[in-house]
């Protein structure tokens, strides 16, 4: 599986003149794996510190001079190269202040680009084609350069990159020619150069981007097309070298990209292993029309892993360093961490079951005595027992089955029953193809109904999408909201407890939702069973003031402070609602509801913002919740059933900290608060107490594996041991 983590700006971008150009020319790591490199359009070179997002240095040529070609490091010399205006090569050290005055030369004809790699030396691409190493080139500037290209055949360089293997340099750059696309492989020391051409699109298009990647001694160059197919050519390393003439290319289609009616524009993509592939430019599969994202594929199973979308207009670029996405969109280059793990169908189509939600078997084998005494083998078929899911499924698929396509068209002004139906056989049957995708198509289009015929609403249809667990936010971004507007709590709870990827600002809005519900518009309202079994064990159990884990609960132990002197019971503020903990402060479904809001994944930064939107009243009544949760835990009267869902003490501790944080002027002042925040303090002094004993347990046991024991200790022993 693949996942992209939290992202961060690592610059703003120069605002260019055209909206198809970029103002990002190359970003390219320095021998420091936590440096970047940024070539602007323009004039600027800036190096950056990733991790601070701290620029180190900037260098700029002077006003009428132009950058051409994207800067680079010198693994070698430990120097800087870039080349401005097309002919001059400047090369400086990261201590020079002033690129004019540092080290530049001007060769004989225009520069394509510069390479460089570790472990190999820096080359000169020209825009003819022509190949040199940097250290020739600059000890003989105006050498007479070659021309590899046909400047009267009109053949332009597109793309080019370079790849040290074997202690082998390879420069790979593709051309166009009239409609015709080619590859170049220039080998070094010796030199040869091998051409490819590149099969051509039924539609004449130009492929959008190349990526190359070295694996198993093959290069593999990776490249989009605008209709959404990414295809894949290898060329060996150890190939037949010094063939002449144009050679076919085969290509294998690795990943065909659900780009709809239209085509992609500025769109790219980038291997990132062998089975993941980053496409950044694209429309979400469920996404609106206008919005772009940065998606990983896996490239195996045609399946959709990872997606985020990116704020502003993205041009098609990408680069992809150590785990990290560089992507420049809107007015931000942002810096996004990804990891991919490798795949089984299993965990592609699985990953998100809950583990304690059992999965059913649509039919049992029975195997003979024979089989399990004596180890015979069977005379016939294995009996199978039919179960009910397996007969239901048989029936359907007798029926005439619709495909997708015919789904989608009923989808369109087909009655509820019946589009509840024909998507829950379609999901059912075991032959229906790419569910990853036709997942996503049918709840978007059952979404994009809803929204325009108020009249129409399919739960059981959507329910029943949501629970192959093939379904995730970023797919169909307005379900969950429309559960939300059409008070669809059971869908809102499904939503939460499958998709990983809902974003902080609808948590909060399904936390909004439900906290200003009625409790007796939600108590009728059928719920997962886990989830409620757990709250009605929760509030049914006792009050018993024992300890657990060596420390009493928190309203019971004031202890933390030697000198406080606990109030007699009858001194208590009776009034205050605060302080009655064994009655639940909402209803039994509100709960089970805001249980599922406390295990949904979030990030810090981004949530306390959207919590700001709760108003004093929600806020104080989600922390007696939140209280009220967190003493039933704390007493040892409960012990929970491994397979219930149910929020954790750390998630509770996490969730009060986080309305704290965005709400402690306003419950400093809120005058029904106090009691509040004093027995909140109460839980803060109890989990530092309990880390205070741990930490002294954690000591001890640290003392006795340092301790050696004795030689002559006999059968029985007594020792005496100071720990301290």
């Amino acid at each position: 599986m693949a996942t992209l983590f939290e992202g961060f700006t690592l610059c703003g971008l120069l605002q260019t003149p055209s909206a198809s150009d970029s103002a990002i020319q190359g970003i390219e790591l320095d021998g420091d794996s936590d440096h970047a490199v940024v070539t602007d359009s323009t004039r600027a070179v800036t190096l950056y510190k990733v991790s601070d997002q701290k620029p180190l240095g900037s260098w700029t040529v002077k006003q009428g001079q132009l950058l051409t070609c994207p800067a680079v490091f010198n693994f070698q010399t430990k120097e800087y190269v870039v080349v401005s205006d097309n002919k001059v090569i400047r090369v400086w050290k990261e201590e020079d202040l002033n690129l004019d005055k540092a080290f530049k030369a001007t060769v004989s004809a225009d520069v394509w680009r510069v390479h460089s790699a570790p472990g190999g030396e820096p080359v000169v691409l020209f825009q003819r084609g022509a190949v040199r190493l940097l250290d020739s080139l600059l000890s003989a500037p105006q050498q007479p350069i070659e021309d590899i290209l046909s400047e009267e055949e009109k053949e332009v360089i597109r793309w080019s990159t370079n790849i040290v293997a074997e202690k082998q340099h390879f420069v790979l750059f593709t051309t166009e020619q009239r409609g015709e696309h080619f590859l170049y492989v220039q080998r070094l020391n010796p030199n040869t150069l091998q051409k490819y051409r590149l099969e051509r699109e039924d539609s004449g298009a130009s492929p959008l981007s190349f990526s190359a990647s070295l694996r198993d001694k093959h290069i593999n160059l990776l490249y989009l097309y605008p209709n959404g197919c990414v295809y894949q050519s290898v060329v060996a390393v150890r190939g037949p070298v010094g063939l002449e003439g144009v050679q076919a290319l085969p290509r294998s289609l690795r990943l065909r990209l659900p780009v709809g009616e239209g085509e992609l524009g500025g769109a790219s993509a980038v291997a990132l292993d062998e089975a993941h592939v980053a496409v950044v430019g694209m429309p979400h599969p469920s996404a609106r029309t206008g919005k772009d994202f940065l998606c990983i594929w896996n490239t195996n199973f045609q399946t959709l892993q990872a997606g985020k979308e990116m704020v502003g207009r993205i041009r098609g670029q990408v680069w992809c360093y150590l785990g990290k996405l560089f992507v420049p969109h809107g007015k931000a280059l942002s810096v996004i961490p990804y990891e991919c793990q490798k795949s089984s169908l299993a965990s592609a189509l699985g990953k998100l079951r809950h583990p304690g939600i059992a999965v059913s078997k649509s039919s049992v084998a029975i195997p003979s005595w024979n089989t399990l005494l004596h180890g015979d083998q069977p005379q016939g078929p294995t009996k199978i027992v039919d179960t009910r899911k397996s007969k239901l499924r048989r029936k359907s698929q007798s029926a005439p089955a619709l495909t997708v396509d015919q789904v989608l068209e009923l989808i369109k002004n087909g009655p509820v029953e019946e589009v509840r139906r024909e998507v829950e056989a379609l999901v059912s049957r075991g032959d229906a193809q790419d569910l990853q995708l036709s997942v996503g198509r049918l709840a978007c289009h059952l979404v994009a109904r809803s929204q325009v015929e108020t009249a129409f609403y399919a739960p059981g249809a959507l329910a029943r999408l949501v629970q192959t667990q093939c379904l995730c936010h970023s797919m169909c971004p307005d379900l969950l909201l429309l559960a939300l507007e059409h008070k669809d709590y059971f869908l809102c709870q499904l939503c939460l407890q499958l998709f990983p990827d809902i974003p902080e600002v609808v948590t909060c809005a399904c936390l909004k939702t439900f906290i200003g519900v009625p409790d007796g518009d939600v108590e009728m309202v059928s719920l997962e069973p886990d989830s409620v079994s757990f709250m009605e064990g929760l509030v049914a159990a006792g009050a018993r003031g024992r300890q657990q884990n060596g420390f009493s609960p928190p309203l019971f132990e004031d202890s933390c402070d030697p000198h406080h002197q606990p109030k007699p019971p009858q001194h208590q503020d009776k009034k205050n609602p605060t302080l009655q903990l064994e009655v639940c402060p909402v209803g039994l479904h509100k709960a089970v509801l805001l249980n599922e809001v406390l295990q949904t994944p979030y990030s810090d930064n981004l949530l306390v913002p959207h919590l700001k939107d709760l108003n004093a009243p929600q806020v104080i009544l989600f922390l007696q919740y939140l209280q009220f949760i967190y003493m039933k835990y704390s007493q040892d009267v409960y012990t929970q059933t491994p397979v219930l869902r149910s929020p954790t003490m750390t998630q509770i501790i996490d969730w009060v900290c986080l309305l704290l944080d965005a709400h402690f002027t306003v419950l400093v002042m809120a005058p029904n608060a106090k009691g509040l925040l004093s027995n909140l303090q109460s839980f803060v002094k109890s989990q530092v107490k309990l880390f205070s004993e741990l930490g002294k347990i954690e000591g001890s046991l640290q003392e006795l594996h340092k301790m050696k024991p004795s030689k002559d200790i006999s059968q029985y022993s007594i020792e005496v041991i100071e720990l301290f």
